[in-house]
Formats: C-alpha cells, structure tokens, sequence
C-alpha cells in the first residue's frame, strides 16, 4: 500500500505554514508525527542542522514559496529535475522535496537510535541545490484522477485473474481497515489544498493497497518463476500511475498557484 511518506507531510504542511494557515507548531507536530525528531543539515547559512520550525523558518527567508514531492524509483525520476548528485539521493531514498522559489531540494536520512526495545526515530533533512526545471512525469490533478479509475480497473481485474478471489476475506479485511484508519486520521492533507487533491489521494492509496494485496496475499496460480513474473509486469504500471497520482496531489497547491488560480 502506498503509505504516507514523510516528504508528503513536509511538503503538505510546510505549504500551510508558507500560505499562514496553520502555525509553525502545528506544523511541526504534523509533520514528525510518530518520529522523535526531525532536523535540517545543509541549509544555506547555518554551519550546523537546526529543528524543523528555525529551518522552515529560514527557508521562507530564503525565499521558498512552496514545497513539491518527488517519489522516485528506479528507471522513473517522478518529480525530480537534478542535478545528478541530488537525484542519486533522492532514488536512495525514494523520496524527496523540492523547494519552489528558491534551488534547493531536502532528502531525508532516517536513523534508528536509543536501547533495543525503546529506540526512536530520527530523521535528518539534508538540504542540496536543485536544477530549477520541471519535475519529471508529474501529471495535473485531472489527469491523475483519470489515470486512477482505469488504474483501479486494472488493479481489480489482476487480483481476480491472479485467483485471489479465495483471498476475498483478506483483501475485505484490509480495506476495511484502511477505510478504519482513514476516518480516525482526520485530515489527508494540510489546510488549503482544493477537495480534488484530498480525492486524488485518498484513491491513489486505495489502488495501492489493492497492489499489495495482489503481491502480498494468497499466491493462487501465480506459483511459477513466469507467473510471478507476470504478476509483477501488470501491477508495475498501476502502481507507477499511483504513485503518479500522490506526487500530484501533493503538489497540487504549488501548481495551482503557479498558474494563478490561487
């Protein structure tokens, strides 16, 4: 299933802290969520990684308007645009922000410290320059909405054709329980972004938890090196155009704004 990424929540929040819907606490507290602690290292004029809130703070001095997603892989550098030695961090990561309004892109590290049984997370934003360009294969908000009901289509027909109708309590299981999560979890975005965005979204999460069931439940007759193989050939697609879909919807705020809409 396509998770949160912790670049999305960045980029979400920070974007309603840029537009002042939302204080720099708040903020913060959403964005780090279930993490110990999040810091900036790199950043133009600071010698040493700051918190969250001083480094936001200073990227708006900066001159940042607005923060984008990159959710790269391997042979697709979805919302990327360099230079090579950021992109090459960011596919290490599979995940990223680029800053708008000023060349500078942020890539987690994410380390585990403290005792076996108590350890937290810790993660550290290294801040590198960016080619100012348009981000690779990020579509608009209606094209990703368009892709995503044929994707769900797709995504549906694999999980039969792949005999997981035996699986049907499983996957009933867990969509239950994802639509469980999803109502207890409040907002999916930040503050400010248009209903289409929350739509686009929340649809790219349940085409990729419809992914995962098909790899991760029941192997029915996909049992062969050449059935899995398969398997893995007809949700590639489907879970690229998901991931598609979350970058856009993410994004959606700074495209809109480029345009002058907002």
């Amino acid at each position: 299933m396509l998770s949160e990424p912790r670049s999305g929540r960045l980029a979400a929040w920070g974007n309603a802290l840029l537009a002042g819907l939302v204080s720099p606490d708040d903020a913060v507290l959403a964005i780090v969520a279930e993490d110990a602690v999040h810091r900036l290292e790199g950043l133009p004029g600071e010698p040493a990684p700051v918190g969250l809130t001083l480094g936001l703070g200073r990227l708006r001095a900066l001159g940042v308007t607005g923060l984008r997603v990159a959710l790269p892989q391997p042979g697709h550098p979805l919302g990327l645009s360099g230079p090579p030695e950021f992109n090459a961090r960011a596919l290490e990561a599979e995940e990223a922000v680029v800053c708008h309004g000023a060349a500078l892109g942020l890539v987690p590290e994410v380390y585990e410290a403290g005792p076996d049984g108590d350890a937290h997370v810790e993660v550290v934003w290294r801040c590198l320059p960016v080619r100012e360009a348009p981000p690779a294969d990020v579509p608009s908000l209606g094209e990703a909405e368009r892709e995503l009901a044929e994707a769900l289509r797709e995504a549906t027909e694999v999980l039969s054709q792949l005999d997981l109708a035996g699986s049907g309590p499983v996957a009933e299981a867990a969509i239950d329980a994802y639509r469980a999560r999803t109502e207890l979890g409040g907002e999916v975005l930040a503050p400010g972004y248009p209903p289409r965005a929350v739509r686009v979204l929340e649809l790219a999460r349940r085409v990729g938890l419809l992914v995962s069931l098909a790899y991760e439940n029941g192997h029915g007759g996909a049992v062969s090196a050449s059935e899995m193989a398969a398997r893995g050939a007809a949700l590639r697609p489907v879970e690229r155009t998901a991931r598609r879909a979350q970058v856009a919807a993410y994004n959606s705020v700074v495209e809109e704004r480029e345009r002058g809409v907002r």
